[in-house]
């Protein structure tokens, strides 16, 4: 189990990209969803033991994270949003490689484990490519592979999918599936399908703080009765923008379908929304906005 707490992140520039997050992730598939700028990727370099947070603390076991970052380390499985590799390299030969930065000494092991993650990962097949002629989902499978040296009972991925072909992204998150079955495995991206299809927990981040968490299906049945939605002309979009609090709009046979956020039935054609985790997830972050607004507002006034 990972858990931490009170984890707070202030760059030089006085940036405060973490604001006193506190999470207890369990066993299995943790979805951190949140749009770009949220501090996803702060937070999951900090986890990593890539930086030290300013505050708090973060717990994997026994393991201090920050006071033994090596200890964790030694169990951590991590693929960033951008990782490195030697591109003329094979992906046998780059396995092997890291296998051994990983601590696999003897040869016999290393060919177990490098044989054993090729064909887990399905790139079996083109063990003797040069990852540079990898495709965008051979590389995020590679770099699951490399992830996955050492059996690590942490296992972080970084917005994983983006960028993949709808083919290439359910064969990785079938992967991801498999994987995380007996360890601690969290998923952090801004697709919303991501975390719908694979994750049985879930974290909302805006804004350097957690801003709802829970069990998706919880929290899909808390929005229903809150979120409403009405097909409209594209032309009446910046008046429905103006009259109600619209948190998504799409795109249907040439007509807009807006979802808006009220407490009440707004009448005026709105049905109830029997929406899934992008509801959720577009009424988190509006009302994380009105936050800010509202302390902007607040201090004006004091002043």
């Amino acid at each position: 189990m990972l858990q931490l707490a009170n984890v707070t992140h202030v760059y030089a520039n006085g940036t405060r990209a973490l604001d006193d997050v506190s999470l207890t992730i369990p066993k299995g598939m943790f979805g951190l969803l949140g749009p770009n700028g949220a501090g996803k990727s702060t937070l999951m370099r900090t986890v990593a033991t890539l930086q030290t947070p300013t505050g708090g603390t973060i717990r994997f076991g026994d393991i201090d994270v920050i006071a033994n970052p090596e200890a964790l380390r030694e169990t951590l499985g991590y693929l960033p949003q951008d990782f490195g590799v030697y591109p003329r390299v094979s992906a046998y030969d780059m396995l092997d490689h890291m296998a051994v930065l990983k601590g696999i000494a003897s040869a016999g092991e290393r060919k177990a484990t490098v044989e054993t993650l090729l064909n887990q990962t399905n790139l079996w097949a083109v063990r003797k490519k040069a990852i540079a002629g990898f495709s965008g989902g051979m590389r995020q499978r590679f770099g699951i592979a490399q992830a996955l040296i050492g059996n690590p009972g942490l296992i972080i991925v970084d917005e994983p999918t983006a960028g993949l072909d709808p083919e290439e992204r359910n064969r990785f998150l079938n992967l991801l599936a498999e994987i995380g079955e007996n360890v601690v495995v969290i998923l952090s991206t801004h697709i919303v399908e991501d975390v719908a299809d694979l994750c049985p927990r879930m974290a909302v981040l805006a804004a350097g703080r957690i801003q709802l968490e829970g069990a998706p299906l919880d929290l899909i049945d808390r929005t229903r009765g809150h979120v409403w939605a009405k097909t409209i002309a594209r032309e009446d979009l910046d008046e429905s923008r103006q009259r109600y609090e619209v948190i998504s709009t799409r795109l249907f046979a040439g007509r807009t379908i807006i979802h808006i956020l009220s407490n009440d039935d707004p009448g005026d054609g709105f049905a109830a929304a029997h929406g899934g985790l992008e509801d959720v997830y577009f009424s988190t972050l509006a009302r994380s906005r009105r936050v800010p607004a509202a302390e902007a507002t607040s201090s004006t006034v004091a002043a």
